[in-house]
């Protein structure tokens, strides 16, 4: 039965973790001094070699070789037990599938029972934030005084869980993140231990899409193996990963740059169709952008871990980038990797985010000139829309001595616009593709919106309510500056009235009834249904 290459190939000696010498020099001088201390605790992100060095730390104080120095020698007896799982004397315990207290009762209450085996028991308790308070509280004691023959290490990947009377306990120790010149280091080493045939470019994507764990570095270089002797290629690693090319990222960014908004979007689509997933394609671009913005911020000097043809390349990127532009698109696009993956259209955030950096460069032919170009034939002939010039003084001593006589007559104009009929839903229905495009003149982001919603009813005279199908579209509309005016504009245009919008989610309106139609369902249910129900 083959194995996962992380548990394969785990550290068996202190000086085989790598991206953790201060961490590893400090357990090591311990152990050779015989100043090892009864509580650890662990902090880092997931990945970096936390459990690893806890189980180093337990074979090295329980290690019969005789050389303290040399401690764990990784041949003795009980070594190979650790090694082999089969140590009573090593106790691991998962503090997310034991929370309550009385798992921790249960440990204080075993703890006084010598080593069965070795000279210390001891106990590694992994993801420690998990545990209640009240288990806390009932660890607490134990772990600041344990007997002599115990030894406490607590890992955990979210530090600021685990409380200061805790931590005040224990000798804390802060993983690091490794860099991506070191995970290709060990992966390289892994492969060559493994016989693997890896192109060095295909080592480079899966350190970089490790973010700094190894463990998860060496995990998807397991998942790239495939029949032996075969080669793992880039273009491989690209379709297994998702990823897509860093050509890919490089062009969409000169799109965004240069305000190409069909180019840029015809880039994701090819991505997409090629095999890249649209999530780790926005990784994907945050990961290039926050190298654009360090590069803007900090200069040449910057030391980033690329080609000096690469860095040539995106300083020049960078000194096209505006700062707050760049800003905003790191933002965009890190809020667009993290929204959750569904079945319907998965890539539409990654489009979202693009097309809403457009704006902040606006095309010249977006002005809005062509809007009056193009509007409704009814606004240029309607009588109140002319200007007039305004009367002679003896015309306006005419028309007030006119006022004075006849004054009902000039009231008669305030009336006139109540004359006019009330849309309705069948005139607005047919409008709404005209709309979204119109809308989409003055805004960008706004068709594909618009595209998601439909008219569901009136209300009042002028109030049109547009329905949104799903929760995050009508947030996105809501957080657009003016969209509901913008909207409300182009139905005014087209249908020659005052109008105002207002947008729901669909699943939660009720359409109201009108009077008609309650009459009618008053006649059928015969009469027992009364108006003010």
């Amino acid at each position: 039965m083959s194995q996962a290459l992380y548990r394969k190939w785990r550290p068996a000696r202190f000086e085989q973790v790598i991206g953790q010498e201060h961490v590893t020099q400090t357990l090591q001088n311990s152990v050779a001094t015989n100043r090892v201390s009864h509580a650890y605790l662990f902090c880092g992100p997931r990945g970096t070699g936390k459990t690893t060095l806890a189980r180093l730390l337990a074979k090295a104080v329980n290690c019969l070789e005789p050389d303290p120095a040399k401690r764990p020698c990784d041949a003795c007896a009980i070594c190979k037990a650790i090694n082999q799982g089969r140590f009573l004397d090593l106790i691991e315990i998962d503090a997310a599938s034991n929370t309550g207290v009385d798992d921790i009762r249960d440990l204080r209450d075993k703890i006084n029972f010598a080593p069965s085996e070795g000279r210390f028991k001891v106990y590694i308790i992994d993801e420690v934030h998990m545990l209640s308070t009240a288990a806390f509280n009932a660890l607490l004691k134990t772990l600041e005084e344990p007997p002599p023959h115990a030894k406490f290490i607590l890992a955990t990947t979210e530090e600021h869980k685990v409380p200061p009377t805790i931590k005040s306990r224990c000798q804390q120790f802060n993983f690091r993140l490794l860099t991506q010149a070191e995970i290709v280091a060990r992966l390289a080493w892994l492969a060559a231990r493994e016989g693997l045939s890896v192109e060095p470019e295909a080592l480079s994507l899966v350190a970089q899409q490790a973010a700094g764990s190894i463990r998860d570095a060496e995990s998807l270089l397991d998942q790239l193996v495939t029949a032996p002797g075969d080669t793992i290629t880039l273009e491989r690693a690209q379709k297994v990963l998702g990823t897509a090319s860093n050509t890919a990222v490089i062009q969409l960014t000169n799109a965004w740059l240069s305000r190409d908004g069909a180019g840029g979007l015809a880039l994701i689509h090819e991505a997409l169709a090629s095999g890249a997933d649209a999530r780790q394609f926005c990784r994907q671009m945050v990961a290039y952008l926050r190298q654009l913005l360090l590069l803007q911020a900090a200069g040449k000097e910057l030391a980033l871990d690329m080609t000096p043809e690469q860095k040539g390349l995106m300083l020049a990127q960078a000194s096209r980038a505006p700062r707050q532009g760049l800003i905003e698109a790191v933002k965009r696009f890190q809020e667009a990797a993290l929204t959750p993956v569904s079945s319907w259209q998965p890539q539409l955030p990654l489009e979202l985010a693009f097309i809403e950096l457009l704006p902040e460069q606006p095309l010249p032919e977006a002005a809005p000139a062509p809007l009056a170009e193009t509007a409704v034939p009814p606004q240029e002939t309607a009588p109140r829309k002319t200007a007039v010039a305004p009367p002679a003084p003896e015309t306006r001593q005419k028309m007030a001595e006119a006022a004075a006589v006849t004054p009902r007559p000039a009231a008669a104009t305030p009336t006139e616009p109540a004359a006019v009929p009330p849309i309705t839903l069948e005139q607005v229905k047919p409008l709404w593709r005209a709309v979204v495009n119109e809308a989409g003149n003055a805004n960008r982001n706004l068709p594909p919106l618009l595209n998601m919603a439909r008219p569901l009813a009136l209300e009042g005279a002028n109030q049109i309510i547009i329905g949104f199908d799903y929760p995050i579209f009508k947030d996105k509309f809501d957080r657009t500056p003016g969209a509901a005016h913008i909207v409300g504009e182009a139905f005014s245009k087209l249908l020659d009235t005052h109008c105002q919008v207002r947008c729901v989610i669909t699943s939660e309106y009720s359409v109201p009834i009108s009077k008609e139609a309650f009459s009618l369902l008053a006649q059928e249910l015969g009469g027992v249904v009364r108006e003010e129900d």
